[in-house]
């Protein structure tokens, strides 16, 4: 008594396509960099990534202009303060412009701090700063499309930043650099280090 073909004990069909996996092993479109992940996710433009660093820079601007107006507003009020009869009108001028440079210092020391937060906090716990999602972006673990995480994040914020010594010019060759990329997922030079891409939603 014969139950099915010889040749196919398991009762498998013969017209399952060559070179498909097993049974309980569904064959998923890998992501770009990693399997795992369904679906082949959009590489982001550089227009759209332009746009979302000129939103990213004009919130910091902001924040930028409110601290300096503050610092600058109280050493003006410092200097009129000072009466211009007294003996020491002179030392009490130079001590208000002594106060407005440390304001100055202070508040590019406060911008850097609060670029790293902005920066550091919603790319590795969001995937996108504001203006990223302004513009449909987000940043995501290359090989697992999951979000970078902060140890990533903080790589990806740390190489412009260096750049950023050369008289700014390291970093607009950073943010630039995802032009020379031969990848297929335009990666500049920060997000190679930390693994990482940018897509669009």
């Amino acid at each position: 008594m014969s139950f099915g073909d010889p040749n196919n004990p398991y009762g498998q069909p013969q017209n399952a396509p060559q070179g498909q996996p097993g049974y309980g092993y569904p064959q998923q479109p890998g992501y770009p960099g990693g399997p795992g992940v369904p679906g082949a996710p959009r590489i982001a433009s550089m227009g759209r990534r332009f746009g979302a660093r000129l939103i990213d820079g004009l919130i910091l601007f902001v924040v930028y202009f409110v601290l300096s107006l503050a610092g600058v507003a109280g050493s003006i009020s410092a200097i009129k303060d000072c009466d211009p009869n007294a003996s020491d009108y002179q030392s009490c001028v130079d001590d208000a412009a002594s106060h407005m440079v440390g304001a100055v210092a202070a508040v590019v020391g406060a911008l850097m701090i609060c670029s790293l937060l902005y920066e550091w906090l919603m790319i590795g716990l969001v995937g996108a700063t504001l203006g990223k999602m302004a513009v449909g972006l987000r940043v995501v673990k290359a090989d697992t499309g999951q979000k970078p995480g902060l140890g990533s994040s903080i790589i990806r914020w740390v190489i412009p930043l260096v750049g950023s010594l050369a008289c700014g010019i390291g970093q607009l060759v950073v943010y630039l650099s995802p032009f020379w990329d031969k990848s297929g997922r335009q990666q500049g030079w920060h997000d190679k280090a930390a693994s990482t891409m940018v897509i669009q939603n």
